[in-house]
């Protein structure tokens, strides 16, 4: 029987995968679903077509912690190519303005203090933002100007790490919400120029990094059964950012059934608003800690 007609599988865990460039996020959790015949997949985050780097896929009920992963820290490093602002703030869109100013080292370090903590960010036109029930991508793509406001973003770090006369490199530390494509347009513009962006690589997100990726190729390399599930990481890996709560068997049954539980023993929190549970080293439920009780959001059945 070929492997286009086998049975889905009810498998947990997550795929990071190193996404390949000009790739859609949805093609990629498509390809990595049906590689390994997984009933039900999903991703942490989408990665642009023309991006590479570090999509997490989850697989069964690793679904249930895309929050946790999606809402951790990322890691981007991407080049600015000087002289040419384009519609959609990198290589797929038009030419719209150009510039002879070629920008110096010393003062494209000068400016990144500016862009680091919370900032005001306005998202690109082309973007998944929705106005108006309407996806932003879709009506400039219509020809409509959109204008998108300005919202506040988390920028942890930026640096600088190579820069030449038409293109420069950096890696920026970010928060959920950060777009790229914005980040490089203002940082041209605060240095009087104009630019987008040529190369983009998302090098972390959450827990999960580069050394921990794989690529389709190694996906479809290794024989499907015993051995490619093993390039995948346990659902408890997507919340190793998060405090987690080991339990007894008592406690473990209750909070199976979705039921609260009061933590006892030395240095039980009393207060968290955001863990997980484990018993056996697997995973419960994720959930909050109110009182000395943890009161369980999303059950998990491993």
């Amino acid at each position: 029987m070929s492997q286009q007609k086998s049975k889905k599988r009810a498998i947990s865990g997550w795929v990071v995968l190193n996404k390949p460039y000009d790739f859609t996020s949805t093609q990629a959790v498509g390809k990595v679903r049906w590689l390994l015949s997984a009933a039900k997949a999903g991703h942490a985050g989408t990665l642009d077509p023309l991006a590479t780097g570090i999509l997490p896929i989850a697989l069964g009920e690793a679904t249930k912690a895309v929050p946790q992963v999606q809402d951790g820290t990322k890691i981007y490093r991407f080049a600015i190519g000087w002289g040419r602002a384009t519609t959609t703030d990198d290589t797929e869109g038009e030419v719209i303005a150009t510039s002879d100013v070629r920008p110096e080292g010393s003062a494209l370090e000068a400016v990144l203090p500016r862009f680091t903590g919370t900032i005001m960010q306005r998202p690109p036109a082309f973007s998944a933002i929705k106005v108006d029930g309407e996806r932003a991508y879709d009506l400039a793509r219509a020809g409509e100007t959109v204008e998108l406001a300005a919202r506040p973003i988390e920028i942890d770090g930026i640096s600088l790490v190579s820069h030449g006369p038409d293109e420069s490199v950096l890696e920026v530390t970010c928060g959920k919400g950060t777009y790229v494509r914005s980040l490089a347009r203002d940082i041209a513009e605060a240095l009087g120029t104009v630019g987008h962006v040529t190369r983009l690589h998302r090098a972390a997100v959450g827990p999960f990094t580069d050394a921990d990726a794989v690529t389709l190729e190694m996906l479809e390399a290794a024989e499907a059964g015993d051995a490619r599930d093993a390039l995948l990481r346990p659902v408890a890996a997507g919340l190793t950012d998060l405090h987690e709560i080991r339990l007894d068997a008592g406690q473990a049954t209750a909070v199976s059934h979705g039921n609260p539980v009061l933590l006892t023993g030395a240095g039980a929190p009393v207060a968290l608003d955001e863990c997980w549970v484990s018993f056996k080293g697997k995973v419960l439920a994720t959930g909050h800690v109110e009182f000395g009780q943890f009161k369980p959001g999303r059950v998990f059945n491993l």
